[in-house]
């Protein structure tokens, strides 16, 4: 009979365990994996900005590069999200802290909803799916995964 012992140690123990903590740590670290993922992605800080974006997500929310989305604000409608009504209007500001990515955010928790994105040639509705991104127990941003429905 095969024989298994687990230990439990304390998170993160080691040298880092007592280093002070970086508040764009994590944005960093989870920027440098989203604009390499194969799957649309992005990474938002505090200020609704565009620290990271993957390839996919630039072809799928209208951005001819990464380079051309980082930085850039989303609500300054860089990404056109549109409301379900037809014709499609523009979201209002008010509806903008409600998508996934701002809302993981501001409520350290998942979240998840439909959007509407109108580029040069089409309207299409796309899942997102965003979890905020901690330093130490404060959000300092999300990652969003985009699905196209």
């Amino acid at each position: 009979m095969a024989h298994v012992e687990l230990s439990v140690s304390e998170p993160f123990a080691g040298a880092d365990r007592d280093a002070p903590s970086d508040p764009e740590g994590s944005l960093r670290r989870w920027g440098r994996a989203a604009a390499g993922a194969n799957e649309p992605c992005l990474v938002i800080d505090g200020k609704f900005e565009i620290v990271a974006i993957s390839a996919p997500a630039c072809r799928l929310l209208g951005f001819p590069d990464e380079e051309s989305a980082v930085g850039q604000s989303v609500r300054s409608g860089v990404i056109p999200l549109v409301d379900f009504t037809s014709p499609p209007v523009p979201l209002p500001d008010g509806d903008l802290e409600k998508i996934p990515l701002r809302l993981a955010y501001t409520s350290g928790r998942l979240a998840r909803g439909l959007l509407r994105v109108q580029t040069a040639t089409e309207v299409h509705t796309i899942d997102a799916v965003s979890t905020p991104l901690f330093e130490g127990d404060q959000p300092v941003g999300s990652l969003t995964f985009f699905s196209r429905i």
